[in-house]
């Protein structure tokens, strides 16, 4: 008989937390209130792609634009200073004459040359390029 009543119990427990289920479902905002629908997903199997060669990869760059910059020189100023500037001022480099000037692509130091004139033009006159290992190794 005990076992019968344990189980009746155990049957009015469940109905009564079913029940508390459904009270505390009532609150909650009609938006929770939806179903979701989840279902396994299947996809197709990975088939090799034919290899493409590195001429392939890097033709996928060619259209992207890039920022050459030449660089003669630095220096250091202060805001006095660039405010007395005027038309004939001279601003000191702290590269030597003769000294090769640098060629930045989007900022990163690539080649360095000697500063030609073309047709009226100043031009730059590649005469090293900078090894990967090195322009690598600044980035650690």
């Amino acid at each position: 008989m005990e076992s019968k009543k344990e189980e009746v119990q155990g049957r009015e427990a469940i109905l009564k937390k079913e029940e508390e289920g459904d009270v505390s479902e009532k609150k909650r905002s009609s938006s929770e209130k939806q179903k979701i629908n989840v279902q396994p997903t299947t996809f197709p199997p990975l088939e090799p792609k034919p290899s493409t060669s590195e001429a392939d990869n890097i033709e996928l760059l060619f259209d992207i634009p890039l920022q050459l910059t030449v660089e003669l020189g630095r220096t250091a100023m202060s805001i006095k200073e660039v405010l007395a500037l005027t038309s004939g001022s001279v601003i000191e480099l702290d590269k030597l004459t003769g000294e090769s000037a640098e060629l930045l692509v989007n900022g990163k130091l690539i080649a360095r040359g000697e500063v030609v004139v073309v047709d009226e033009n100043f031009g730059l006159r590649i005469t090293e390029i900078i090894r990967p290992e090195v322009r690598l190794g600044k980035l650690q």
